[in-house]
Formats: C-alpha cells, sequence, structure tokens
C-alpha cells in the first residue's frame, strides 16, 4: 500500500503520451489516467499529448516531445 504524495514529489513534472490510434490501451484509459494524476499531484504539472494516427507505438514527433521535456526538466549531463 502506497502512502499520501506529499513533499517534493506533490511537485513533480509528468508528461504522458499517447496515440488516438492504440488498440491495446486505448485513448480514453490514457486520458483517465491523467485525470486521476491531477488528483494526486499539481495538476499543472501533468501534460497529456495525444498524437494524431500513432498506434500503440512511438513516432518521432512523441520522441523529440519527450527530449524537449527531459531538457525542461533535468539539469544536463556533464
Amino acid at each position: 500500500s502506497q502512502g499520501p504524495i506529499s513533499g517534493v514529489n506533490k511537485d513533480i513534472a509528468v508528461l504522458q503520451c499517447h496515440g488516438d490510434w492504440d488498440n491495446l490501451v486505448p485513448v480514453m484509459f490514457g486520458s483517465l489516467t491523467a485525470e486521476k494524476l491531477k488528483t494526486l499531484i499539481n495538476p499543472a504539472n501533468v501534460t497529456f499529448k495525444t498524437y494524431s494516427g500513432m498506434m500503440h507505438c512511438s513516432s518521432l514527433e512523441e520522441m523529440m516531445d519527450v527530449k524537449q521535456f527531459i531538457d525542461k526538466h533535468l539539469p544536463p549531463i556533464d
């Protein structure tokens, strides 16, 4: 069992990506997950992105968004 989310964890940034043609995990479930996350952590820090025509896979557009997210939220590695 997990305790309540508190402290710095309340302000963690989350990027959730989902293809709108995902036939394995329907995009509705991704959306519901994002909405649940917004009740657990700072909702302003939850980003749910969908990708048009993408199935249960990844795309260059998604990977570029992930890179941008990492660059924004993590310090550079020397």
